[in-house]
């Protein structure tokens, strides 16, 4: 597994859950982290290993790609020398994929590109003219013949009808879960124990529009706190608690910050909200119905229309916060039904199976 660095997000805790499942089945794994932050705990017996940029000269941008490529060419040669080829090589992210396509001691028919995002939401959201073609043109170059993986059918057609990519080989694997380990994780005490709120998880990022959020939550009309559960910029932070303020809902939104453990406080919620305007898969909504609690989300693009069928979709609103906020208030007022999902399709023993799979049919 490659990845660009292990902060608090959902990529990154699918690539922690993915590792530990497969030590625990038996498989030799190693993590390439291309930066040192890392606000997970590493799991039992997974070789971790940090590959740091110490590049300072002037033109450090200009060489970035190819220079740490080669920095982690060496770093995957001298582990092969040591222990063995790999059978499989994962990359995670696009920074990350951008720096494993110039690797050249990986063999191609053994790399996968893990997409966990809508790259047209985004990358291309803002872009228009030159800007747009070009950032179309390199993300073309980096996935064009490559293996792709992509944790929803829509990710994977996002990439291949907006930037005309094809690839060599395609899978859709959706995100593992450890339902008895979230299970266990969220009987720890939360300090809302015993209180009605809801709560959003997220970090802090445009996507997520933390605006949105506050903005239904003020119109819904529901007088219970909002919790959210993330971090992000200083900036970022205040604009949100300046329109928490403007909204007149301050003393009524508590932001608790980052927590690797946020399973108790989304087990003792009455609701959980997911207020994007793309999501990848959407790893919250399926951790929310493992802990039995009522979700919501925009009908964004991306996961949480598969994720979200039968009498869950009643829990899906609009992209407008009016839709947001009537949802918001119909699932609290008559919750639905989580008690007896069948949720075996997320689970770890058949995502890493399926990752398997992917070396046997190589």
């Amino acid at each position: 597994m490659i990845i660009d660095g292990l902060p608090g997000g959902g990529a990154e805790k699918v690539v922690l859950t993915l590792a530990k499942g497969l030590i625990e089945r038996g498989h030799r794994v190693s993590l390439f982290s291309l930066r040192a932050v890392c606000e997970y705990p590493i799991p039992a017996g997974l070789h971790y290993q940090v590959i740091q940029d110490r590049c300072r000269s002037p033109w450090r941008k200009l060489t970035e790609l190819n220079r740490r490529a080669a920095l982690l060419d060496r770093a995957i040669a001298t582990t092969e020398e040591e222990a063995g080829s790999f059978d499989l090589v994962v990359s995670h992210l696009h920074k990350t994929d951008r720096i494993v396509s110039r690797c050249p001691c990986l063999q191609p028919e053994k790399t996968w590109y893990c997409l966990h995002g809508v790259f047209s939401a985004s990358y291309l959201a803002h872009r228009k003219g030159f800007s747009l073609w070009l950032k179309k043109t390199k993300t073309r170059k980096v996935y064009q013949n490559r293996n792709v993986l992509a944790v929803s059918e829509y990710v994977l057609e996002d990439l291949k009808q907006t930037f005309q990519v094809q690839p060599a080989r395609e899978a859709v694997i959706f995100n593992p879960f450890d339902v008895d380990a979230i299970l266990s994780q969220s009987m720890k005490p939360c300090k809302m124990a015993g209180q009605d709120y809801l709560i959003h998880v997220g970090r802090f990022h445009q996507t997520k529009r933390h605006d949105r959020l506050l903005r239904a939550y003020a119109k819904s009309g529901l007088t219970a706190p909002l919790v959210l559960i993330g971090q992000g910029s200083p900036e970022a932070t205040a604009t949100l608690k300046g329109l928490a303020k403007e909204l007149g809902i301050v003393d009524r939104v508590f932001f608790e910050g980052f927590t690797s453990n946020p399973y108790p406080w989304i087990r003792n919620a009455k609701q959980l909200i997911v207020s994007s305007d793309s999501e990848g898969f959407g790893n919250v909504l399926v951790e929310a119905l493992i802990c039995h609690t009522p979700v919501v989300s925009t009908r964004c693009p991306g996961g949480p229309t598969s994720i979200m069928t039968g009498d869950l979709a009643r829990g899906l609103a609009g992209m407008d916060e009016d839709s947001l906020a009537a949802t918001m208030r119909d699932v609290w007022q008559h919750p639905t039904a989580v008690e007896e999902l069948d949720l075996k399709a997320y689970s770890i023993e058949a995502i890493c199976q399926q990752y398997i799979d992917l070396i046997n049919e190589s």
